[in-house]
């Protein structure tokens, strides 16, 4: 029996993520598009075709899909050499097709050989790049630069009074909200403290309109607003296939294929680790889903979409358990433009950086460090190397250099130990199948995607034996993998026999606590 939450059966939880999620989408929309130099409109699509398409065709529950900041610098410069935005649209077309391509061929499995130092480290590494671009929207700041070294150093210039004074309204009722109100009852619960601080920044507005303590335009969202259908069409872009030829066009495709499909199979795993239910997304499945949704967005004048950690983590810690919370997104996209431009052109854009320094917060915890640095060199080294990429270069320069930190300690770790896995299957064990797992000597992340897909395909009503009695070294990555699934045997009927040299536990109640015990394995 299935034990995950149902498709409709999290409505309380999904409905409200989904508002929170919408509110944290729609200046990210708006702000990827102004930063890839391409028209606002074209972010707004890309959200919502991200929202409820790859909502609909993706495999992932709480993944949310739209445009992403990574991509944002091959954007800007794209539409310059390939001469013009519509020409870039066939790019996206291509990009989305040929993810299609990398679905079908299985290449999923990429993101298995991706170490959890490494995205621990970008997730840290994202919520701290994102409270630091988001200090001069929380100020007022006319001030918006280039590198996000440049922001930091000049987030003081032309500060706004009712700007900072909203923000900080609109943070304190994010934490209030937070830690007090929403253990007091369901009201609380429903209406999640985003919607009311969005709401306060509203009023605010409203009633400071015209005073030295009220908010510039400039400072508030700034959704397009159509004045009638004939105009909301023209908002479109279509692809100019004239320049289908250009090698130049087909160069684009591929490199927006490769980039998106790697941000998505990175954001992929972190989301995965954050899921309380634990649920395995089916990767190739994803990849296919964000190559359809490319190629409709390109064909009608979006940006390219990638699954995206900021929306996907807002809406895990707002409650979001199904898909429901990101289609549900999409839909008030395209409501809120349709139908309320106009509010939402009253919204400040410091209470949004509020939220958002909320999620960075959540994603960059300072008792994450202590955590990996109490791992030991061999965790914590690819972790802040990753951090460090991220903030001071860019989200892929870091998670590379993260990756290749990592990959030299294992190789200098285990170069002279062979891996395997070797699984015996038995008649009976207390009337359960019986299932053997030996561990290797070395068993690192490289053997990472092999033990997951072997454990999620046990059957229910087994019986696991798991001998490590011949490891001498055993990766943290697997020794998370056993902990997340020790949640899933419970509900699946697997009962879990540890073998080790100091003797056999059943059902263990913490993998990382025993081996803690064991240091032996570890060093």
């Amino acid at each position: 029996m299935d034990t995950h939450t149902s498709l409709f059966g999290n409505l309380k939880g999904d409905i409200p993520a989904s508002i929170v999620v919408f509110f944290v989408a729609l200046p990210l929309c708006l702000g990827i598009a102004l930063a890839s130099g391409a028209p606002l409109f074209s972010g707004l699509i890309a959200g919502i075709v991200g929202g409820i398409m790859v909502g609909m065709l993706s495999g992932s529950q709480i993944g949310v899909s739209g445009p992403a900041a990574g991509l944002a610098a091959i954007v800007l410069t794209s539409i310059g050499t390939l001469g013009g935005w519509e020409n870039f649209l066939v790019a996206v077309v291509l990009g989305g097709v040929i993810q299609l391509l990398f679905g079908i061929l299985k290449a999923g499995v990429i993101g298995y050989y991706f170490p959890s130092s490494v995205i621990k480290g970008m997730l840290t590494g994202i919520g701290i790049f994102i409270i630091i671009k988001q200090i001069p929207y929380f100020f007022g700041s006319t001030f918006k630069g280039e590198s996000i070294m440049e922001t930091a150093n000049n987030f003081f210039a032309n500060i706004s009074i009712g700007s900072t004074i909203i923000a900080f309204i609109g943070l304190g009722i994010l934490i209030l909200w937070q830690n007090v109100l929403s253990s007091k009852g369901k009201f609380f619960q429903l209406v999640q403290g985003p919607l009311v601080a969005v709401a306060a920044g509203i009023i605010y507005h409203l009633a400071t309109k015209g005073t030295p303590y009220g908010i510039e335009s400039g400072s508030l969202v700034n959704v397009p607003i159509p004045s009638d259908f004939n105009s909301f069409l023209g908002q479109f872009s279509f692809p100019n296939f004239g320049v289908i030829t250009n090698p130049a066009v087909w160069v684009t495709g591929f490199t927006i294929a490769l980039v998106a499909s790697l941000e998505t199979l990175l954001c992929v795993e972190a989301t995965d680790k954050l899921d309380p239910e634990k649920r395995v997304t089916p990767t190739n499945r994803e990849l296919m889903a964000q190559g359809a949704g490319n190629i409709v967005s390109g064909l009608i004048g979006g940006l390219p979409i990638t699954q995206v950690i900021v929306r996907s983590s807002a809406n895990i810690q707002s409650g979001g358990r199904t898909k429901i919370s990101a289609i549900v997104h999409g839909f008030l996209l395209i409501i809120s433009v349709v139908l309320v431009p106009n509010i939402l052109n009253m919204i400040p854009l410091s209470v949004l950086a509020a939220v958002l320094f909320i999620v960075g917060f959540k994603l960059a915890k300072p008792a994450l460090f202590k955590v990996m640095y109490n791992l030991g060199m061999k965790q914590f080294l690819p972790f802040i190397v990753t951090v460090l990429g991220i903030i001071f270069a860019d989200l892929l320069i870091g998670i590379g250099m993260g990756l290749a930190v990592g990959i030299i300690i294992i190789l200098y770790k285990s170069y002279q130990n062979s891996h395997f896995l070797h699984i015996e299957d038995h008649n009976n064990s207390n009337g359960k199948a019986k299932i053997k797992m030996t561990f290797a000597e070395e068993v690192t992340f490289f053997n990472k995607g092999a033990i997951l897909n072997e454990l999620d395909s046990i059957p229910e009503d087994t019986a696991l034996e798991l001998d490590v009695r011949k490891t001498r070294f055993l990766d943290n990555d697997i020794i998370e993998i056993l902990e997340d699934f020790s949640v899933k045997a419970k509900n699946r009927n697997i009962d879990i026999k540890l073998v080790s040299h100091h003797g056999v536990v059943e059902n263990p109640e913490s993998f990382i606590e025993h081996f803690r015990l064991q240091p032996e394995l570890a060093n």
